[in-house]
This record gives C-alpha cells, structure tokens and sequence, in this order.
C-alpha cells in the first residue's frame, strides 16, 4: 500500500464473509486464522483463508490474518507455525500485540501492529515503525490533533489505520484486565467477557447512590462517516470496521456505506487513490442504523464535548440495539395492538417478522416479535406479536416504538447485493489482409495498465449493413458477463466494418480475459516486510509494569534488547494480585454524570468545591472502584484479583506441568538493579 492510497479494512468471521466484504468493496479483510486471534470464537481454518486470499488477490485486494494475542511460552511455536501457513496461503500480513513473535524464525510477511499494542502517542508509533511494522493501528480515543501528531513523528510509507465503525471498547485496546480478575477470561487473549456492558449501582465516597442499575460503562458504537476527510487530512490511510463476530449482513451493509463515502471523496481529490482495484454498484442502500448498533457517537475525534452534551458517547440505559424510530402505539388489544407510524419519516412499511422495541417504565428495553402485521391504510398498522400482549411489560398507549429489525430490508442482503467489476479496455486491429484472410488483433488492458494480446484470423467477409456492424461488433466484444471485468471502451481500428462471426470473436475475447487473468496474477505484487533498524530503535521507556503485557521469554527478551530495564510480568501471569487498574480509560464516569470539577469552572458558588473523589461500581457481589486521573483526563477502574480465580489459575498450571507442558513465562518480577526509584 502507498501513502496516497486509501484502504477500507472489513472484518470477516468467516470466510464466506469475506468473499462478501471483497464483493461489496473492501480493500483488505482481517479475519481469525486457526487460534491466536483476539476473537477466540471468530476462528478459520487456513485451507479457507487460501481461498479468501484468492479471491480477494483477483481485486489487488488484501487478506490480514488476526495474530493478536499475548502467548504463553508454550504457545510459541504454535503461533510461528501458524504465522509460516499463513504465508504460505497467501496472507498478505499478519496483525500481531505480542513482541514476542519478532524474536522467531518468522516468514518474510508484513507485520501490522495491533490496536492492542495501545498506540497512543508518537514516540510508541515511531518506535514501532522502527522495529519493523508497516501499518499502525492506532488507539479508538484519540482525537485529530493527536492523529496527526503521529503522523508528523512517522515516516510516509508508515500507514496509519483507525477505526471507523462498529462496538468500542470503553477501555484502551489492551489494558482491560477486569474479564481475567473475574471470570479467567483475558481480553488479551481473546476472550472478553463484556464487563462494561453490564448495569451497575453507582455510588460516592460516603455511599450514597448516583446511578442505579445504569451501564455506565457501556459506549454507544462508533461511527465516523461525518469524519472521514478530516481523517485523511490528519493522517489516516487505512479504515477499520469492526465486527468479526457480525453477520454478513453487518458486514454487507457497512462495507457497502464506507465504500460509497470514500468513492466519493476519491472523485474530489485525483492525488488519492483507492487500494484495490474495481468499483463496486449495490442493489441496496446503505444505511449504518438497520444493523445491531447502540445508537452512534464520533468518540473523542472532534474532542470531549462540552459540559452541556456530557452524554454523547455513553449507552448508559441499555448495551441492546433499541433501532430506527417508528412511531407510536395507538391501541392496546387483547391478541394485537395497533400504531402509527411517524409521518416524518416519510413512508414506511411494515413486515411479518419484524422487531419492534420500547422502554418500560423503569427505561428497560423491551423487544417485540411481530408475526403478522395488516395495514389499516395511511400511516396505520395493525401488529399481531409472537408472545402474549398481556406479557409486554407497560405497553400502552402513546409509547413510543422503534424498530431493530426491518425484515424487508434485511430479505435484499440474503441475496446477491453487489456488484464489482474491474474496468477495461479493448481494441480490436486489422493488422493484415490477403485474399482471402483477415488478421486481427485484440487487446485487452485493465485499470492497473496490465494488457494481454490475441491474435486470431478469420475469413474476408464484408458486412451488408456497415453501421449495423459496427455495433454489432462493439457489442460483442463487450460481453464480459461471468467474469469480474467491465468494458470501459471499445475501440476498433479497422479499414472497414467487416463481419466477423460471433464465434470467433467470442473465442478471441475469451482468450485474452483467461490471458490477462494470468497476467494479473503474475503482477500481483506482495506487501514487503519492513526491516528494523539498525542500532536497535529504544523503547520509550525504561520499565513496563504488568500494562506492557509481557508474558513470555520472547517479548522479555525483545524489550531488554530495546533498552527496557524491569520488565514486570503481564496481568495474566497471575502475579498482580492486589488492587490495580483492572481498565483505563478515556471514559469518564463523572464527566458523564455531570461530576467532573472541570465542569465547574466558572460557574459561580462552587468554586473548589467538587472534587474528583473516588466512586464505586457495585454488580451483585462485584465491587469496583473509580479513581479519576484529571491531568490526562483518564478514568482508572480499580479491583484485584478474586481469590477462585487464582486458585483456578494454579490448577491449569499444575495440569499442564503434570501433562508435561510446562507453561514458562514470568513467575516473578526479574531480579534486576534498578537506580531509578521504581514503586
């Protein structure tokens, strides 16, 4: 990839999602190979992945294979392995967190580093860019100013990805540890429990309750369509969509919406250009709101909002997908109820199997099943639910409804939806003619400038009708149908409008398109790996705490090689076991609750008087504390190990010893002398 093109990046659960992301536009497609990606149940075997990465290959597309976890030792070798069948399937790069990995015997592939490797600043972006990744995916909170300070401290031919769509994680990728303090379930490892959708009690240093029941950790997901130029102005070349545990209608839709905006900004601005080859046309219309979402924020892109919208990122009623606005219920039945839709909303159509949703009394949400719907004429519809209406906690009159699932819609992605062909161009030459033969050549030249020749005879033959010829012959050269080619022009060069027959211009035709599929593929060009530089770049720091995720020999071995000195072990080597910060985040608590003492200033009589003093999350039995770190602005959620856990984490430990399959990273801090004052 170079710095003037722009890459939209789809994710794929599987890879017949993939093929669809490739269909509906994706430049590139990240997807989960066998194991070691962070979606532990988004898993591909890699015979599948070699078929993706033909087809995507067919569009100069790319293929990324998800390696982003954090490895135990005798994890190792299994994750080089992978990494060398990766290559071998034709993967175009490999998205990796643990700096382990660059200490193996590793394939020639391109390195990207993962959002999970917390890429928050341009010392972090330079270093890693000097240790041999091409492509930086930089954290979800930063804002463009900071984007583009990143972009100052790296090279040109550095990519810089953001993510542009899907669900957020509240934390920093990367330093979220309450899934492994609780469940054993590390979110570094590919197994997020989802502790911050869940509702929590909040309540202050004197225990008096704030919040009740609220997700207050819960983000609205992310959607930066309004932003995507001024993203590219600060510095981002690669577009990331989350998603690879979302269906292919997620992905179809999505992929469809991004690739219509960046179309559009690549036809203002000529000096960029697109990553892959072919446009893309959909029997459908995009729109981000008709896929599970939990209502949109643009995050801290433009900045923290002002004090007067301390909302705008958080879903703190419910983590569901409430939907589209509808309208109102206008009659409450025994068997049925009846509503209006929102003429506002311009004409709208009801569907059997549709999913309607309200908030109760206490903002719960509430989904509704229809079966059956008949239209009473106008904006008025009669609904017949799956379950009983007397179960519909408070339905009634006058509330109103919105619709998560639009079976219309939702039936025009269960098919073919798209589209996408690369355009060429065709000439058809007289090169000589005797008695009795014509001598012809055909050339065939794609978008890229890749061109093959056919050369073919045929019999003298003279048309009876000169222009009806012409467009006959025009015509057939322009039947590309079956293959992923469009006829941009066709130009003939020839002394006279001769009749040539169908079938041997259908033979030439065909000859050239097999010929420059090869040649495609031939001039395919694979992304090179970066090298390191030389002396080895340092690492910003001269220690990392458990935060650096370190939890093997490898990675101890690669940060002491870059100047790191006390390397503590990671958090799920189980050797943190007081109070941390079990997450970090940009996400504040107090902010959004109207707390925050930066929301005070200037406001007369309470001057000094609001002061960022710990809060607490209350869950059932699970207790967390908030503490507020004003300087940068950051939240830290504050908990420790519980004491089953640790227990559990023995067992595995002595399991595996007893199975002969010692697990060998860190057991205890390194001994090491240290002169500069560690805690």
């Amino acid at each position: 990839m170079y710095p003037h093109q722009l890459e939209l990046l789809s994710p794929a659960r599987d890879v017949a999602i993939g093929i669809e992301a490739i269909n509906h536009g994706a430049d590139a497609v990240y997807i989960g190979g066998p194991a070691f990606g962070a979606r532990k149940n988004a898993c591909n075997e890699m015979v599948d992945i070699a078929r993706l990465v033909a087809h995507a290959h067919r569009f100069n597309a790319r293929i990324f294979l998800t390696l982003n976890t954090i490895f135990r030792d005798d994890e190792l070798e299994a994750a080089r392995r992978t990494a060398w069948e990766a290559y071998d399937a034709g993967v175009d790069a490999l998205i990796v967190q643990d700096m382990g990995l660059l200490m193996l015997d590793m394939p020639p592939i391109q390195l990207h580093a993962s959002t999970q490797s917390d890429i928050r600043t341009p010392e972090k972006a330079a270093f890693l860019q000097d240790v041999g990744f091409s492509q930086l995916v930089l954290a979800r909170e930063l804002d463009l100013g900071q984007i583009a300070a990143i972009r100052a401290g790296t090279q040109p031919d550095t990519i810089l990805e953001f993510f542009v769509h899907g669900a957020l994680c509240v934390a920093y990728s990367g330093q979220c540890y309450i899934g492994e303090a609780h469940t054993g379930r590390s979110a570094n490892r590919g197994e997020c429990n989802q502790a911050c959708r869940l509702p929590y009690q909040v309540t202050d240093a004197q225990g008096r309750f704030i919040a009740h029941d609220k997700h207050v950790l819960s983000m609205k997901d992310n959607d930066q369509s309004a932003n995507m130029a001024a993203l590219i102005d600060a510095g981002i070349r690669s577009f990331k969509i989350e998603g690879r545990y979302k269906d292919m209608a997620y992905v179809k839709n999505i992929t469809a919406h991004y690739r219509l905006l960046l179309d559009e900004i690549l036809e203002q601005r000529p000096e960029l250009a697109a990553a892959s080859a072919g446009k893309t046309s959909f029997s459908f219309t995009p729109e981000p709101q008709q896929n599970f979402n939990r209502e949109s924020t643009d995050y801290f892109v433009r900045g923290r909002l002002e004090a007067h919208d301390p909302l705008h990122i958080g879903a703190f009623d419910t983590p569901k997908h409430s939907g589209m606005p509808l309208g109102w219920v206008s009659k409450v039945a025994a068997d049925h109820f009846e509503l209006e839709t929102d003429p506002e909303l311009g004409d709208i159509t009801l569907t059997n199997g549709d999913g309607l949703t309200y908030l109760d009394l206490q903002r719960n949400l509430v989904g509704v099943h229809v079966n059956r719907v008949e239209h009473l004429g106008a904006n008025r519809w009669r609904a017949f639910p799956r379950e009983a209406v007397q179960s519909f906690k408070d339905l009634r009159k006058g509330l109103t409804l919105r619709r998560n699932r639009d079976s219309l819609w939702l039936k025009q992605l269960d098919k073919k939806s798209s589209d996408r062909k690369v355009g060429v161009w065709l000439s058809l030459r007289e090169e000589a003619q005797d008695a009795q033969n014509l001598h012809l050549r055909l050339e065939i030249t794609d978008e890229n400038g890749i061109s093959e020749k056919n050369t073919f005879t045929v019999q003298v033959n003279r048309a009876s009708v000169a222009t009806k010829n012409e467009a006959s012959l025009r015509e057939g050269l322009s039947k590309l149908g079956g293959t992923i080619y469009t006829a941009t022009e066709v130009s003939l060069h020839l002394s006279e409008p001769w009749f040539i027959p169908a079938s041997a211009l259908n033979t030439a035709r065909r000859s050239a398109v097999e010929a420059l599929d090869a040649a495609r593929t031939t001039n395919f060009t694979c992304l090179e790996r970066k090298a390191p530089a030389q002396p080895p770049a340092a690492f910003p720091q001269d220690s990392l705490s458990y935060l650096g995720n370190v939890l093997n020999t490898q990675a101890h071995a690669f940060y002491t090689q870059h100047g790191v000195k006390v390397i503590e072990p990671a958090y799920e080597a189980y050797q943190e076991l007081g109070e941390v910060s079990l997450m970090i985040t940009k996400h504040c608590v107090r902010w959004s609750m109207s707390l925050c003492p930066k929301q005070a200033k200037g406001v007369v009589g309470v001057k000094g008087t609001i002061k960022a003093e710990p809060l607490m999350l209350i869950n059932g039995k699970e207790k967390l504390t908030l503490k507020f770190d004003c300087k940068p602005c950051e939240m830290h959620v504050v908990g420790k190990m519980k004491p089953g856990q640790l227990q559990a984490f023995k067992n595995e430990v002595k399991a595996a010893a007893s199975a002969g399959v010692p697990m060998k990273f860190f057991k205890t801090r390194p001994k090491i002398a240290v002169t500069e004052g560690l805690p």
